[in-house]
């Protein structure tokens, strides 16, 4: 999970993009980056940390021009903080290229074999989007003819990304004097949409993860990506687009919709809100079939993302609906922090409870999903020490049983709780008295019936489906064994790259 952007201007557009991934700051903490391109000249500057903790005025200065990609980037497993790792990545053959991306290769180790042997390109750092960055100047530089491009040539180089590359990637890049390339893999896994801004001296586009960017900065959101199409717009703000892959499926990340993407946004014609507010309702009625014997008194949700499945579920039980916790915006999303003791410790720096809300009463609590059990697992003892008589916990999302290989940070098998569980199992383990867990085809039903053209997901962290196909068990095992061991080496101050480990970095 992580933010890209892009936009063609008429006018500078360092502070766009600036304002854009603060908006886009929650798919990502661990780095930041922005390149703009002032004629034939890029200009970088990036590091790890937060957008504003990365950018100061002096950078925002150096940083001309009216075309420009951002990057949002959140951490691997085991993986240290590295500017290495900070993306936009840049290569300057055969032509000077920028990219930035969202996503994960499965099968980046085979194609940094391909570039070293075959292609003649050199991979400096364990990330896989540097790997993309090399698939796809390889492809330009075999279609450019007298090293000149156009848009079929441009299209044609990602029809050839399409037959290389595996897994999930959603891309903006800058060719040098060329323009802009947006692109999508071929099962649409990772989101992307566009917009325009009809600006006084001319139209405007930008390219973003999420239609909140475009919000936010004034655009009007056209459309998504389609599954396997490029778009291309030029110096002058021509637009161009082309369909890329051969048999492309839409299989969107029902992920973004529990849980990754804001509330406001709308990702494949499903408005995130929405689907949230279904989540909370079939919930609401599993609990009514399963459990009518059930004496609650309030139902509270963890914040953020649970809050419409909780307004929703506390609706239909005909409840009161209550805010018990209280969140420090100053701390990070201990989803995505690196290193299982950083992530326990920050709980309850993260959360705090209003006592009122917990004393004397039959408390359900309601989250987004469970992964790790370590925050649920908190927070029901924070319940508990407010004086909570009975603490119930409901998920809106299914059991997380399986990793995660398209750009979502859940490592191991082992360390997933309910691999290997029963529900009243993990009830234990995070010491509630009764769990309750939203079912998968209701899940998809809450979200499809938000946009019902969308008939199909990528839900393998629920039911171990990979929909690309090439995810075998040998390949979760070697993955498994990399992140283990990335994480005996987290806290070490050594950068990922100069582990004696060939990382997969997830982008």
């Amino acid at each position: 999970m992580c933010g890209i952007l892009g936009v063609v201007a008429k006018t500078p557009v360092n502070q766009v993009l600036y304002d854009g991934l603060l908006v886009l700051q929650h798919r990502g903490q661990d780095a930041a980056g922005i390149v703009t391109a002032e004629g034939n000249t890029f200009h970088m500057h990036k590091g790890p940390g937060l957008v504003r903790d990365v950018f100061r005025t002096r950078n925002m200065r150096a940083l001309p021009g009216n075309l420009g990609i951002g990057h949002v980037r959140y951490p691997t497993a085991g993986s240290a903080e590295s500017s290495a790792e900070s993306q936009p990545f840049y290569v300057n053959s055969p032509f000077g290229i920028v990219l930035g991306h969202n996503g994960n290769l499965t099968n980046s180790e085979q194609l940094k074999q391909d570039l070293f042997r075959q292609d003649l390109r050199h991979v400096n750092t364990s990330s896989d989007s540097e790997v993309l960055l090399n698939v796809l100047a390889h492809e330009l530089q075999d279609r450019a003819a007298n090293h000149r491009l156009d848009p079929a040539t441009i299209f044609a180089a990602v029809s050839g990304v399409h037959r290389r590359c595996r897994g999930a990637y959603a891309v903006v890049a800058m060719i040098s004097g060329y323009g802009l390339l947006a692109f999508r893999d071929p099962y649409g896994i990772r989101p992307l949409v566009f917009g325009r801004h009809l600006a006084e001296e001319g139209v405007e586009y930008l390219v973003a993860s999420e239609s909140v960017a475009l919000d936010a900065l004034g655009f009007q959101l056209l459309r998504d990506v389609a599954p396997g199409e490029a778009i291309f717009i030029d110096y002058d703000g021509n637009f161009y687009s082309k369909q890329c892959a051969q048999n492309p499926a839409r299989f969107p990340c029902i992920f973004e919709y529990v849980y990754l993407a804001r509330p406001d946004s709308v990702i494949d014609g499903i408005l995130v809100y929405e689907a949230r507010l279904n989540m909370g309702r079939s919930l609401a009625e599993k609990i009514k079939r399963e459990m009518p014997e059930l004496d609650l008194d309030v139902v509270i949700p963890i914040p953020d993302s649970s809050r419409p499945s909780a307004l929703e579920l506390s609706y239909q039980l005909n409840v009161a609906y209550r805010e018990g916790f209280v969140k420090n915006r100053y701390i990070g999303r201990t989803f995505i922090m690196p290193g299982q003791g950083v992530r326990r410790r920050s709980v309850r720096q993260k959360l705090n409870t209003i006592g009122m809300e917990f004393r004397g009463k039959n408390v359900m609590l309601v989250d987004d999903s469970i992964v790790r059990g370590t925050t649920s697992r908190e927070i029901v003892q924070m319940a508990r020490e407010s004086g909570a008589r009975q603490v119930y916990f409901a998920s809106a999302a299914p059991p997380v049983r399986y990793p995660n290989v398209y750009g979502i940070d859940m490592p191991t098998r082992q360390e997933l709780i309910a691999n290997g569980r029963s529900d009243e199992e993990i009830a234990r383990e995070i010491g509630a008295d009764a769990l309750i867990y939203q079912d998968l085809p209701a899940l998809k039903e809450d979200v499809r019936a938000v946009n019902p053209a969308i008939t199909v997901f990528e839900t393998s962290c629920f039911d171990g489906q990979y929909v690309t196909g090439d995810v075998t068990p040998e390949y979760l095992s070697f993955l498994e064994t990399l992140r283990c061991d990335g994480a005996r080496h987290a806290g070490t101050g050594i950068p990922s790259s100069q582990l004696d480990l060939n990382l997969v970095a997830t982008d």
